[in-house]
């Protein structure tokens, strides 16, 4: 009989060295830059390493376990249930339809609701919230206020249901998620002062005091990430407003270790995977230190940690790809210990999300529970030498940012002065440039578009009235906008142009074109231009034959450098003599740049260039 011991396996080799690795890998590199080929870095300049080995273990990830301070791995020793409470969000002016909603979403899983309030959401009055609640049991349901100004309101409302129905405050559930400073970040205005505002919010705390189900303030960092905000950033801004909370609420008599407990943090959850699960792992660490330097270490364990779906990742064209997005975001959150995910329906930045849309956000959520069982482990991604090393680099780079802003006053001044503007609008600039050159895709919007009608429609939201208050206070608010506008906006202005089409003049075999004819056709299909394709041309002649009985207006060259070399001058002064009115060619032209334009080539387009702004200057003359 065989023994595992008889099967040596692996030992029968000898261990492999890191020295080894890099020899091979310079290998196939072949010259090519190591630094810049396979060292990436995040958006806030933290390296991430090819390859993580044994020697970059942390020391003090060794020891770490979930429940113990500082709570890197998780507040509590083992996760309760399926992991995380299921939100629904719901967004409607009206109660009933609100009710039907909210009805429907709990009987498909939902366990949380989230309720929208001004705006386009339900007027905050007892009786709204009343009809919107009915029939829903509120000792087990929690309700989550997004009530902006109208917080104070929307408690007093949520307070008036939960008497009327004789909710006992050991039963009653929900968060009231005050958070002037946020109102105030984004809506750039408030009526009130900020110390009145303040002063309101931490009454909400003291209202929440005898209710042990229920948060009072929420620090939220999310507002912050829609903006434009690097994980380091959204960390810092949520926990310099967690500090001054904590300030506000001790001036008013609430101890921090009283105070720490009703207050929540939001962090939003984005498609980037392991970015997500770093930053929820630090931010538990983060709190827990600003929590320990007030004498309120323990409370930490307490605090509980929303993620929402990230909205800026959200695209309007071809939304199905949002599905994607959103279920790795609620993974990212899950893997990283959230206490809740709201998964935003997909069709959220079309209008206002349907049945079918608000059935798929909590299925997302239901298997990633059910049938993956990722709330079973608590902290699973602990350990790895890669997302260990993250979570560290992401804290102590928050800490950094959250020092400066500290160091000139807080983040309400850090608003008043504009500096928490500037910071994330760089970052915002900085992301933006790296989509338009193709050093981040987005996929279904920059990468592998899909012209022509996605078969997804959505109610437009209903037009809100302007607010007539007075402001007290003004600052320059956050501009919150969604990473694949710049490419949306060209796909519209195509479509109010009738469209435009591009024929390609792909030269020689399939095997020789194929890959710039297929990145040609992405390329401007980003930007609304059609193509019309082919399995190629032998010739000039033949290519620009068809060229003719396409109809089109303009041609692109596309084919290898070798075929380029003996086919491409030719091509283009055939597709001129044609009638082409521009001649564009796929690759970078080299030192045969003079010649190709000499024979007609008007443009090169390349990866690397400031796609948006070429593919502007194309409907300028495909127009």
């Amino acid at each position: 009989m065989t023994t595992p011991a008889d099967n040596k396996l692996a030992s029968d080799f000898a261990a492999a060295k890191l020295d080894q690795w890099r020899t091979m890998v310079d290998k196939a590199l072949k010259g090519a830059d190591f630094e810049k080929r396979l060292v990436a870095k995040t958006a806030d300049g933290l390296r991430v390493e090819p390859l993580y080995t044994r020697k970059d273990a942390l020391v003090n990830a060794a020891e770490a376990v979930p429940g113990a301070a500082p709570f890197t791995r998780g507040t509590k020793p083992v996760r309760d249930g399926l992991g995380w409470n299921i939100v629904g969000i719901h967004i409607e002016n009206d109660p009933k339809a609100a009710n039907a909603a909210i009805l429907e979403d709990l009987d498909g899983g939902v366990n949380v609701i989230a309720l929208q309030f001004g705006g386009h959401g339900l007027p905050a009055t007892k009786d709204a919230l009343d009809a919107a609640l009915k029939d829903v049991m509120l000792d087990v349901c929690p309700i989550v206020l997004i009530a902006g100004e109208q917080t104070f309101e929307a408690a007093a409302a949520m307070t008036a249901v939960w008497n009327a129905r004789n909710i006992p405050n050991d039963q009653r559930c929900g968060s009231f998620c005050a958070d002037p400073i946020g109102t105030l970040a984004m809506q750039g205005t408030v009526a009130e002062t900020i110390q009145s505002a303040l002063a309101r919010a931490v009454s909400l705390t003291q209202l929440a005091l005898p209710l042990p189900r229920v948060t009072a303030l929420t620090a939220d960092g999310v507002s912050y990430h829609n903006a434009g905000a690097t994980e380091a950033q959204e960390l810092a801004c949520m926990l310099s407003t967690l500090v001054a909370y904590l300030r506000a609420c001790e001036q008013a008599g609430i101890a921090p270790t009283t105070a720490l407990p009703k207050i929540a943090v939001a962090l939003a959850a984005d498609a980037d995977e392991f970015s997500t699960i770093a930053k929820l792992r630090a931010a538990r660490r983060l709190v827990w230190r600003v929590a320990d330097a007030c004498g309120a270490g323990s409370q930490a364990s307490q605090v509980r940690f929303a993620s929402p779906t990230s909205y800026r990742m959200l695209a309007k064209r071809d939304p199905w790809t949002n599905i994607l997005r959103t279920t790795i975001a609620c993974t990212g959150a899950a893997l990283g210990g959230a206490d809740s995910i709201c998964v935003l329906p997909f069709t959220m930045a079309l209008g206002k999300p349907d049945a079918f849309a608000r059935r798929v956000a909590r299925n997302i959520q239901i298997v990633c529970q059910e049938e993956s069982n990722l709330g079973r482990v608590a902290d699973p991604a602990g350990g790895s030498w890669y997302v260990e090393q993250l979570t560290d680099d992401m804290a102590k780079k928050a800490w950094e940012i959250f020092q400066d802003i500290e160091a000139r006053g807080g983040i309400l001044e850090s608003l008043q002065s504009g500096y928490i503007q500037e910071m994330i609008g760089k970052s915002a600039e900085a992301r933006a440039k790296a989509i338009a050159t193709g050093k981040q895709e987005l996929t279904g919007v920059s990468a592998f578009p899909l012209l022509g009608d996605d078969g997804v429609q959505a109610d437009a939201w209903p037009a809100v009235s302007a607010a007539a208050a007075t402001p007290a206070v003004q600052i320059a608010p956050l501009r919150v906008h969604r990473l694949g506008e710049a490419f949306e906006a060209l796909r519209d202005d195509a479509d109010a142009a009738g469209g435009y089409t591009v024929f390609l003049a792909s030269i020689g075999e399939v095997a020789e074109h194929n890959v710039r004819t297929t990145w040609v056709k992405n390329y401007l299909a980003a930007g609304g231009i059609a193509t019309l394709i082919s399995d190629g041309y032998k010739s000039a002649d033949e290519a620009a034959a068809a060229f003719t009985a396409s109809g089109a207006k303009a041609a692109c060259i596309c084919s290898s450098d070798a075929v380029y070399a003996t086919l491409a001058e030719d091509t283009a002064r055939a597709l001129k003599a044609a009638g082409a009115k521009i001649v564009l060619m796929a690759g970078r032209p080299g030192d045969k740049e003079a010649a190709l334009k000499d024979a007609g080539v008007d443009q090169f387009l390349s990866a690397g260039a400031d796609a948006v702004t070429t593919l502007r200057g194309l409907h300028q003359k495909l127009a």
